[in-house]
């Protein structure tokens, strides 16, 4: 569907000459999809669904958008009220309102042109002056795939008379700025000027029974599910909230649950023109409003509408004595899409059932389409895209018992709910996957390609300082080679890259390092727990394992702290620096100060070895910390004010000391017990082997990201001679392209223009979606709970990562930059991958949404010994910033103190 005009009032406003023969009144029969710019989202929508068979529309017509701007036009201090909005604080909700309300009185009260006026009164005419109408908003910005506007305009019912019709309408332009519309629009990211108003107009319809057709269930998502809410009398009594509607839900054609409501009001139309509410007789109130055979016969309505429009549909809908009437119909904008289904996938009997990707990567933000193809390539396993974010699909794998508790297994180690989730699906008699052929179901080990063969035994540091080797003299390679590539060669470059860049990351000897690490780290959990009674007795022995690059990175922003801290006019210098578009202009800026250079030149080692990073950094479309160094500046001076000289060195030897003294209490207690000498053996083993590679984990992800970062920069500067050559508009275009995409408009220097604007528009839209932890192909939104009867009541559940409790002002952080800490805060967010490990030297403790025993805040909050709970369903919303709270590291709670 065509989005919202890019032109705005002020062309309108300043040029008030309009064509006499632009179209101000359309009957619906003359409109369809295409013309929403004319006829708003409603008025397209119903101007098509009244060309489909065996779909019925009131008779009416449309007030279109050329009127509106006709009438604008002529009110000049409309423009100079829509610059007072546009300049108002989003936040000053006052202010937003009361200018909101100036705009509308002005709209309402503009005068009619009498040939408009005519042309209206006279489509009264033909349908009938004596009838009743309803009488709707339709704007450009409203009922479009990604934004429903849905209850952010006004109806009129049953007005009667051309008169009423007039006043109604110049109600329905002024409606487009209710501080609810204005406030959404924002929310949306549409400009006020860009949207514009028409007025559908319709015969009115006095129903038995009326309400809403949802053709996929909108709590769950599941596309075979539709949802009908009915009751009698005017819909608008179910929308506004005046009654309780009888509920039905409808799988495959059959009515699979009911609940009937006791309906004591409903709302009809007078004689006269108006509505008023009237009490439903005793014996009528507990009565359906539709019968499960009408309800069968709604939905099936509903499901050739939404095969017309191509997407789940919110439907409202009438019913009289001869049967339903369509008032309107519009996209279901909160569901998340399903991803495309391969061949073999549609062939499946069951629905297919997809893990996500970014639950553990630890980045569920929305990906621009650059990233999560660039992604889906460089990746070990199959990837599939939906709302920009990236999910696998494991239906092979849960068919066959033994990969399917090989996936479980890895899966509920990482991320319980992402368990409970599967199993939530397995549980249901629909699931019936087909056995896959031999090796179709895939690795159901680590990502990178599957269990490894043994894991290493041998507690030796130099595995790890080759591995290092390897993967530094690979980036090295690809830095040096890919300078010289440029237009089609640097794609066939890149396609070879990606080879390499699987090959290093499917290194056999580095995946048995990491399950060394990972394997250890379980074996102590386990025995410590049986023999000793210790929950998670690994924290306190992974603390400060050496070779972590991830703690390293924080542990040398402290450094990079020292080396400001004695130099006051810099601190004052970086307290008065933005986090500006460019990013690099403080800088130059430090180096006139004194103390400045010194501090320019810990910045700049510390963006040679970490630059390359960013908050969500698989998504190659973030600007990175040496693309905008500003982002480190609040990190620097919350090391700067919370921390001394030497806090890196110092806060590493105590953690080694911590974990030493915690491995000689344990190996005196276990050779206290009987067989005591060979479990404190063994125990010493795996301590060993923890430590020797429990810190390599990390180094793979800060390997695919330094080649990430060349990768980009070489894009970059391609896409800087798509530019200059006429080609994009602006660099930033090529995130808005696939991989396959921006290499065929390298070949053929040409881009499609609108192409890019729908992917920004979809972007956006995408932002506003929470992606499941599983997803199935009907659309179905899976996210498991917690099965735990040990939370105390009013108390947050999650996943123990992290020994230890700790009591605090929870800072609830979503944006890195935003962060301002003092001593002892708890950190609160959606999810943390590398680039905030920063941020933990400067915490007490640590809660997130998304995350697994194994992801990386989980294995900084261990190194750091920070107590931490991950999981932790809508954990951003539920606490408060500010607020007092408990988290139980040991135990995976949060309590909220008050």
């Amino acid at each position: 569907m065509p989005q919202p005009a890019e032109d705005t009032w002020k062309d309108d406003v300043r040029d008030t000459r309009f064509d006499e023969e632009c179209e101000t009144v359309l009957g619906l029969d003359e409109v369809d999809e295409d013309q929403a710019g004319l006829v708003g989202g409603k008025g397209a929508h119903l101007g098509a669904l009244s060309r489909l068979d065996g779909v019925r529309v009131p008779d009416g017509f449309c007030v279109t958008t050329d009127a509106f701007r006709r009438v604008v036009a002529r009110a000049p201090e409309i423009d100079t009220l829509l610059d007072r909005l546009a300049g108002a604080d989003p936040d000053d909700g006052q202010a937003v309102r009361a200018i909101a309300a100036e705009v509308r009185r002005a709209v309402e009260e503009a005068v009619i042109p009498d040939d408009l006026a005519a042309a209206i009164t006279g489509a009264v005419a033909r349908l009938g002056e004596g009838a009743a109408y309803a009488v709707r908003s339709s704007a450009t910005a409203e009922d479009l795939p990604t934004a429903s506007f849905a209850g952010q305009q006004d109806t009129y019912l049953n007005v009667v008379g051309p008169a009423a019709v007039l006043r109604h309408v110049s109600r329905c332009w002024a409606s487009l700025f209710t501080e609810r519309a204005v406030i959404y629009r924002r929310r949306n990211g549409i400009d006020d000027r860009t949207v514009r108003m028409a007025v559908v107009v319709q015969r009115m319809v006095l129903p038995d029974a009326s309400g809403v057709l949802f053709t996929a269930d909108p709590v769950t998502g599941h596309r075979r599910t539709a949802t009908v809410d009915a009751g009698f009398g005017l819909g608008e009594a179910l929308v506004s909230g005046l009654v309780n509607p009888d509920v039905f839900t409808v799988r495959d054609g059959e009515v699979v649950a009911r609940t009937i409501a006791v309906k004591q009001r409903a709302l009809h139309a007078l004689p006269g023109g108006g509505t008023r509410e009237v009490t439903v007789e005793p014996r009528q109130q507990e009565r359906p409003a539709l019968t499960d055979a009408q309800v069968v016969e709604l939905v099936r309505l509903g499901r050739r509408i939404e095969d017309r429009f191509g997407c789940p549909q919110d439907i409202e809908w009438c019913l009289t004595d001869d049967g339903f009437r369509i008032v309107q119909s519009r996209p279901i904008t909160t569901l998340f899409p399903v991803p495309d289904l391969v061949p073999e996938a549609v062939e499946r009997r069951t629905p297919s059932v997809y893990v996500s990707v970014g639950h553990q990567q630890m980045m569920t933000d929305a990906m621009k389409p650059l990233g999560w193809s660039m992604w889906q390539r460089t990746a070990m396993v199959p990837m599939h895209e939906a709302g920009g974010r990236l999910f696998v699909d494991v239906t092979p794998r849960l068919a066959l018992p033994a990969s399917r508790a090989a996936l479980l297994d890895v899966m509920g180690k990482g991320d319980p709910l992402v368990r409970d989730a599967l199993e939530t699906v397995l549980e249901r008699d629909e699931f019936d996957p087909p056995v896959p052929d031999a090796g179709q179901a895939g690795p159901v080990g680590p990502p990178a390609g599957g269990a490894p063969e043994a894991s290493v035994t041998e507690a030796d540091p130099a595995i790890v300082a080759e591995l290092v080797q390897r993967s530094e003299t690979s980036v090295a390679a690809l830095e040096r080679d890919i300078r010289t590539k440029s237009g089609p060669e640097l794609f066939d470059f890149l396609t070879e890259a990606f080879e390499e860049h699987k090959r290093v990351l499917s290194d056999p000897l580095s995946m048995r390092a990491i399950m060394a690490g990972t394997e250890a780290t379980w074996w102590l959990n386990d025995k410590l727990g049986e023999w000793l009674g210790e929950k998670n007795a690994a924290d306190a022995l992974t603390l400060s394992a050496p070779g972590n690059i991830t703690s390293e990175m924080g542990l040398d922003l402290l450094d990079v702290a020292d080396a400001i801290r004695p130099h006051p006019e810099v601190v004052a210098f970086l307290n008065d620096v933005q986090d500006d578009a460019h990013g690099d202009g403080f800088l130059d800026g430090l180096v006139k100060l004194p103390g400045g250079s010194a501090a320019r030149e810990a910045i700049d080692t510390y963006l040679r070895r970490y630059g390359m990073r960013c908050v969500a950094e698989i998504d190659i479309a973030r600007p990175r910390w040496s693309e905008r160094p500003a982002t480190l500046v609040p990190l620097i001076l919350d090391n700067v004010r919370n921390f001394g000289p030497g806090a890196a060195e110092r806060r590493f030897e105590q953690g080694r000391l911590r974990a030493l003294r915690t491995e000689q209490d344990v190996l005196t207690r276990l050779r206290d017990l009987p067989d005591g000498e060979r479990k404190a053996d063994e125990t010493k083993r795996m301590i060993d082997q923890v430590r020797a590679f429990a810190g390599y984990r990390e180094y793979p992800k800060y390997g695919i990201v330094c080649r990430y970062f060349l990768y980009k920069q070489a894009l970059l500067e391609e896409a800087g001679r798509l530019v200059r050559d006429g080609v994009l508009d602006e660099r930033e275009d090529v995130f808005h392209l696939t991989f396959q995409e921006l290499e065929d408009v390298v070949r053929s220097r040409r881009a499609d223009p609108r192409l890019i604007a729908r992917r920004k528009e979809a972007f956006r839209s995408y932002e506003a979606l929470t992606p499941p932890r599983v997803l199935t192909s009907d659309g179905e939104a899976v996210n498991g709970t917690y099965r735990r009867d040990d939370v105390p009541a009013g108390a947050l559940a999650g996943l123990a990562v992290s020994t230890g409790s700790v009591e605090g002002r929870a800072r609830v952080i979503l944006d890195l930059a935003d962060a301002e800490l003092e001593e002892g805060d708890i950190l609160v967010t959606r999810f943390t991958d590398p680039s905030w490990s920063p941020l933990f030297l400067g915490v007490a403790g640590l809660v997130t949404e998304v995350g697994g025993l194994m992801t990386h805040g989980a294995v900084i909050a261990r190194e750091y010994g920070l107590p931490a709970v991950v999981g932790v369903d809508q954990a951003t919303r539920l606490i408060r910033d500010g607020q007092r709270i408990r988290v139980h590291g040991t135990d995976g709670y949060v309590e909220i103190l008050g």
